[in-house]
C-alpha cells in the first residue's frame, strides 16, 4: 500500500507540548503535513505560569527530522489566534486536533464551580473556539479534517471526574453536529478516546498500567483519520495500547405506549423488561433514524391493548409454518369424528379406506387440521403462541368459532404452507375475541384452504376496544329440518381423536379436567365440528366430501364422550343452515351454523395458471419516473397556492432505475426537474417502484420508511408535507403524460 502523506497540508494539533499532542504533531510531521504546535505551557490543572518550552522543543523536534513546523502559545479559549498562526504562515488550515486539557479532579460534592468551570472551559469551549475560527476557512476550501480528544470517563463515567467527564462526552456531541454541518462541504469530523500516558494520567492509572501505554499507539488512527482518503465522519473511537474500535450508541427495542389511552406510572413498571430488554438491540446512527420509533408513535396513534394483548404489535404479526400429510392421517382423522363407526356399513368407507372401490375421500373438515396443528406444535415446543402481541395461554383460551373455506380439493397426501395473521380483535369486556386467518397452500403454490379460528379469551378484554359484530347469522328458518342425524360419541372417542394432534390434556386427563372445572374430560371442540361435517356430507352429499365449499360453526357448550349428538339441518340453496344439539341435557353445542355446497364437482387444480406477458410490452406500459415528474410539473403549474401551502422542497433519489429528481415547492411559482437541488429540505432515497406507489397514492410513505425501503435524511418532519403536495393531483396527469412519452 502507497505510504499515507500529508503533504501540503497544514495541521492545527492543541496540547501539543507533551504526551498525545506531541506524538500528534510528530506523527502528521513525519509524513509531510505542517504543524502549528500549540501549547500554553501551564500546569496540568490549568494553573501556573505559562512556558513556551513545551511548545519549542516539539518545533526543534520536528524541524530537526527535516519537517516544518510553528509554535503557539496562546491559550485554546482564544482559537482565533492559533488559526491565525497558521494562516500567517502557510495560508490555509487543513486539519484540527483538539487536544489541549486539564484535569481538577474532586467528587461532586467537593468540587468547586470553578473546578467544574476551568475544565470545561478548556476541553468544550476551547476545542469550540478553535474549531470556530478554522471552520470557515475549511468550508471556503471544501476541505477539512477534525478530530475532537474525548475519554472513556466522558462515555462511561469515572469517580471524582463530573466535570471532565461532561467536557469529553460534550465533545462527542459536538463533533456529531459538526460532522453532519460539513459532510458536504468535504469536512470530516470525529472523536477519539483514547488511552495513552501524559501529564493528565500520571496520577490517575496504577503505574504499571501507565507505564505500559504510549502515545505511539494512539497517533496512526489519528493520522488516518486526519488523511483525505479516510471517508470516516462522526464516529467514536477508542484506541490505546495497539486496540482500536469504533463505538456506536444502541438501544433496546423498547415499549410504544397508546398516546391516546394515558400512561400511569404503573403501566411502565409493568413493562420495565421490555423497555430494558437488549436482546432485540437497535442501533441508531443519526437523528432521524433515532426518531422513527417516536414519530410513528407519535403519528400513528396506538390501538391499545393491555398485558395478554398487544394490538399494535399483533396486528401487524405474521407467521408462517409447514406440515404435511398423508392417507393415514386422513383415515386416523376420519376415524377420530366418527365416520365409519358401522363396519356392516361402506357408506363412509371411501373416507377411511385407501383402497376403497370410490377412491380416497378426504373429509372436508380435515382442512382445518394441518395449521391448529402446526399451531399448537409450536406451543407445545415453544411454550408460547404463534403470533407476536397475543401473550395468553392456552389456559385462557376457548374455541369459540370456526370457519373453514375449500379452495383446492384435498388430495390423498400434501406438503403445505401456512401464513398465520390476527384479522380481528373484539373487545367483549372483560374478555376478548381474536380471530386468527390462515391461509394454507401446497407446495406448488396453489391455495388448498382458508381457515379463520375465533378464540374467545378469558379476562383480556377491557381496553376499550370495538366490541365486533352484533346479531345472529345463519338461524334456522322457521320450519321443520329437512334432515336430522342422530349418533352417539364413543366414551373414548376423545383418547381416538387426539391422535389428530390436539394433545391438550383438557381431553384426556380427569385431574387436568377437574382443574379447569369440569367433572371428567371433555369433547375436543373440534372433534364435535367434524363429527357435524359428516352429518351434513351425508345428509346433502351423498357421502362425498367434496362437495363441500365451506363450514362454519360457533361453538355454544362442551360434549363429553359417551352423549349423544343431534345435528338439525336445513337446506337453503346452495347453503346448509344447521345447529347440534346434546341430547341427554338438551344443551346447544353448535349454532349458528352454515355449510355451503358446490354445484357439481370442483377441478383440481394442479399448479399456478399464470400468464406471461410479452417482457417488451409489459415494460414499455410500466409507469416511470419519468411519467410521474412529468405530472407533477402540470400539476404545480396549475395549482396556485402550492408553494405557500407546502413551503418545502424535496429532492428525490431514485434506484432501480437510477435517477435523480426535485420537486422545488419553496421558491417562486414552484418547480420540477431533474438532477440534484442543493438547497432542497427533505432528499428521498427510494426505488422508482415506491416512489410510483407513494405519488399514486397506493402505498403510505410511512409504511415505507418504519419498513426500511424509503431514506429520509435532511428535515425529518418536513418530509410530511409531501403528502399535501401530491393529494390533490388529478391522477389522469400521470396517465396523460405516460402516453406523451409512448406518443400514444
Amino acid at each position: 500500500m502507497t505510504e499515507l502523506r500529508f503533504d501540503g497540508r497544514v495541521a492545527i494539533v492543541t496540547g501539543a507540548g507533551g504526551g498525545l499532542g506531541r506524538q500528534h504533531a510528530l506523527t502528521l510531521a513525519a509524513r509531510g503535513a505542517k504543524i502549528v504546535v500549540n501549547d500554553l505551557g501551564g500546569a496540568t490543572d490549568g494553573g501556573g505560569v505559562g512556558t513556551s518550552s513545551a511548545a519549542d522543543t516539539v518545533v526543534e523536534e520536528i524541524v530537526t527530522m527535516g519537517g516544518e513546523a510553528i509554535a503557539n502559545y496562546n491559550s485554546v479559549l482564544d482559537g482565533e489566534l492559533i488559526v491565525q498562526t497558521a494562516i500567517e504562515t502557510w495560508g490555509r488550515v487543513d486539519i484540527v486536533v483538539n487536544n489541549a486539557g486539564i484535569l481538577r479532579d474532586k467528587s461532586f460534592s467537593k468540587m468547586a464551580n470553578q473546578d467544574w468551570d476551568l475544565v470545561y472551559q478548556v476541553h468544550l469551549q476551547g476545542a469550540q473556539r478553535v474549531t470556530k475560527a478554522a471552520w470557515p476557512l475549511m468550508l471556503e476550501q471544501g476541505y477539512g479534517r477534525i478530530i475532537m480528544t474525548a475519554s472513556a470517563a466522558g462515555i462511561y463515567g469515572n469517580f471524582g471526574q463530573a466535570n471532565y467527564s461532561a467536557a469529553k462526552l460534550g465533545l462527542h456531541g459536538f463533533a456529531q453536529t459538526l460532522a453532519i454541518e460539513g459532510r458536504k462541504k468535504g469536512i470530516n469530523v470525529n472523536t477519539i478516546a483514547p488511552i495513552a500516558k501524559s501529564r493528565l494520567t500520571e496520577n490517575v492509572f496504577p503505574k504499571e498500567f501507565h507505564d505500559a501505554i504510549s502515545p505511539e499507539y494512539v497517533s496512526p488512527m489519528l493520522a488516518w483519520l486526519c488523511h483525505e482518503d479516510c471517508e470516516e465522519t462522526s464516529g467514536l473511537f477508542e484506541v490505546g495500547a495497539g486496540y482500536m474500535a469504533k463505538l456506536r450508541w444502541e438501544r433496546s427495542k423498547g415499549q410504544c405506549f397508546p398516546l391516546n389511552k394515558g400512561i400511569t406510572p404503573e403501566a411502565v413498571a409493568k413493562r420495565w423488561e421490555n423497555i430494558t430488554d437488549f436482546s432485540e438491540s437497535e442501533h441508531p446512527t443519526d437523528v432521524n433514524n433515532a426518531l422513527g420509533a417516536i414519530l410513528n408513535n407519535s403519528m400513528n396513534p396506538s390501538l391499545g391493548g393491555n398485558e395478554f394483548i398487544d394490538l399494535d404489535v399483533a396486528m401487524k404479526s405474521e407467521a408462517t409454518g409447514e406440515n404435511s400429510y398423508d392417507e393415514r392421517d386422513l383415515a386416523i382423522y376420519a376415524l377420530g369424528v366418527g365416520a365409519a363407526a358401522d363396519p356392516t356399513d361402506n357408506k363412509e368407507l371411501a373416507q377411511v379406506y385407501e383402497m376403497s372401490g370410490e377412491g380416497f375421500k378426504a373429509l372436508a373438515t380435515y382442512a382445518a387440521m394441518p395449521s391448529l396443528n402446526y399451531m399448537l406444535q409450536m406451543v407445545k415446543e415453544t411454550g408460547k403462541g404463534m403470533l407476536d402481541g397475543l401473550n395468553y395461554g392456552l389456559d385462557r383460551l376457548l374455541h369459540g368459532e370456526q370457519y373453514t373455506e375449500i379452495r383446492q380439493t384435498l388430495q390423498p397426501s400434501a406438503i403445505l404452507k401456512h401464513r398465520y395473521k390476527v384479522k380481528a380483535v373484539y373487545d367483549k369486556d372483560p374478555n376478548a375475541v381474536v380471530v386468527l386467518a390462515i391461509t394454507t397452500t401446497d407446495e406448488n403454490g396453489v391455495e388448498v384452504a382458508y381457515n379463520e379460528n375465533t378464540a374467545f379469551v378469558r379476562g383480556a378484554g377491557g381496553f376499550g376496544g370495538d366490541r365486533g359484530p352484533s346479531g345472529s347469522v345463519n338461524v334456522p328458518p322457521n320450519r321443520e329440518p329437512d334432515k336430522i342425524i342422530t349418533e352417539t360419541v364413543p366414551v373414548g372417542q376423545g383418547l381416538l381423536y387426539r391422535l389428530s394432534g390436539d394433545w391438550n390434556p383438557l381431553h384426556v386427563d380427569p385431574s387436568f379436567a377437574e382443574a379447569f372445572g369440569f367433572e371428567k374430560p371433555i369433547l375436543h371442540g373440534m372433534c364435535t365440528y367434524g363429527y357435524c361435517g359428516r352429518h351434513v356430507t351425508k345428509a346433502f352429499c351423498n357421502n362425498d366430501p367434496r362437495y363441500i365449499k365451506s363450514i362454519k360453526v360457533r361453538f355454544a357448550e362442551s360434549v363429553f364422550p359417551g352423549e349423544t349428538l343431534e345435528t338439525q339441518m336445513w337446506k337453503e340453496g346452495s347453503k346448509v343452515i344447521f345447529e347440534t344439539r346434546i341430547k341427554d341435557r338438551d344443551l346447544m353445542a353448535i349454532k349458528n351454523a352454515a355449510v355451503e355446497l358446490f354445484d357439481e364437482l370442483p377441478e383440481i387444480v394442479e399448479a399456478h395458471n399464470t400468464v406471461v406477458e410479452n417482457d417488451t410490452a409489459k415494460d414499455a406500459n410500466k409507469l416511470v419516473a419519468e411519467d410521474l415528474f412529468a405530472a407533477l410539473s402540470h400539476h404545480v403549474a396549475a395549482s396556485s397556492g402550492l408553494v405557500k401551502k407546502v413551503a418545502t422542497s424535496f429532492q428525490f433519489n431514485v434506484t432501480n432505475p437510477d435517477s435523480q429528481w426535485f420537486l422545488d415547492l419553496k421558491s417562486g411559482e414552484g418547480k420540477v426537474g431533474t438532477g440534484i437541488l442543493d438547497t432542497a429540505d427533505v432528499t428521498l432515497d427510494l426505488s422508482e417502484e415506491n416512489l410510483i406507489a407513494i405519488i399514486s397514492g397506493t402505498e403510505d410513505a410511512q409504511k415505507l420508511y418504519f419498513g426500511g425501503q424509503l431514506g429520509v435524511s435532511g428535515n425529518v418532519i418536513a418530509s410530511n408535507n409531501l403528502k399535501p403536495a401530491v393529494a390533490t393531483m388529478d391522477l389522469t396527469l400521470i396517465k396523460a403524460a405516460q402516453a406523451r412519452r409512448l406518443k400514444i
